[in-house]
């Protein structure tokens, strides 16, 4: 739903997906226009996860058409522009890395083979580990830190190619008070630059006031698209006890009408 002066950074018409033959998305329309901060919401196993998948090519459609900053998604070669986190990924890994040697990595979309890391390199990885507040863990090792300051680490990493479109996949997942208000802070920083911000959630926490538009999904399409609804009163987990005036859509997205 854009206004008529945004242009989208991510359009998606008709898009179906299915897994084993059984419907994932089901016909679904979406743009985000520059510059947007969108939720999508819903409970588990609603498509938020595959809708964000299938706009970065992740996973085949059954049909419809995917476009990113206007060129269709199988001619769009562009990534440095997109930076994304999945669901459920740490930073550590089975070799040894500093929380700076992660987030530099981010840098190689926009590197050329074998050059060293330049100047503009560096200050886009200290602007990153700023942002996300971690820059006096920089030298630390990654396996050091907690699940919620390694989610930052992948923050940082995708912020360190300077995108103009960040995809979140439930960024706050499983992660403590402290560090969903760092992700608050640090997505607070990323609205005033213009960022075009795509975040999957259960539910919004502390990222609530930044937003103006949430997706609500139910069943691979979508149910809701508009002002997020206050105080998730859908209630994406339990739809009997949503509020009132929506208690009849909550219910029937979740066959129980």
């Amino acid at each position: 739903m854009l206004d008529g002066m945004s242009s989208p950074a991510v359009s998606l018409t008709g898009v179906s997906v299915a897994y084993d033959g059984r419907p994932a998305l089901t016909g679904v329309d979406l743009q985000v226009g520059t510059g947007e901060v969108v939720a999508v919401l819903g409970a588990n196993g609603s498509g938020k996860s595959t809708l964000v998948r299938s706009l970065l090519g992740l996973v085949p459609r059954t049909s419809g058409a995917v476009e990113l900053f206007g060129t269709p998604l199988a001619r769009f070669r562009s990534w440095e522009r997109v930076g994304y986190v999945p669901q459920r990924v740490t930073a550590a890994s089975g070799v040894p890395a500093t929380v700076r040697e992660v987030v530099a990595s981010g840098r190689l979309a926009r590197q050329r083979r074998l050059r060293p890391a330049s100047a503009a390199d560096r200050r886009a990885v200290d602007a990153a580990l700023a942002t996300v507040g971690l820059a006096e863990r920089s030298r630390d090792s990654v396996g050091t830190l907690s699940g919620g300051q390694q989610q930052r680490v992948l923050i940082a990493r995708a912020l360190a190619s300077e995108p103009e479109l960040l995809v979140l996949d439930e960024p706050t997942s499983g992660v403590d008070a402290d560090n969903q208000q760092a992700l608050a802070t640090a997505l607070a920083e990323l609205v005033a630059r213009s960022v075009t911000v795509l975040l999957v959630a259960h539910e919004l926490g502390p990222v609530a006031p930044l937003l103006r538009r949430a997706v609500v999904m139910a069943h691979g399409r979508v149910l809701h698209d508009g002002p997020p609804p206050d105080a998730d009163h859908l209630h994406l987990h339990d739809p009997d006890h949503a509020h009132p005036v929506h208690q009849v859509e909550a219910r029937a997205a979740w066959g129980l009408s």
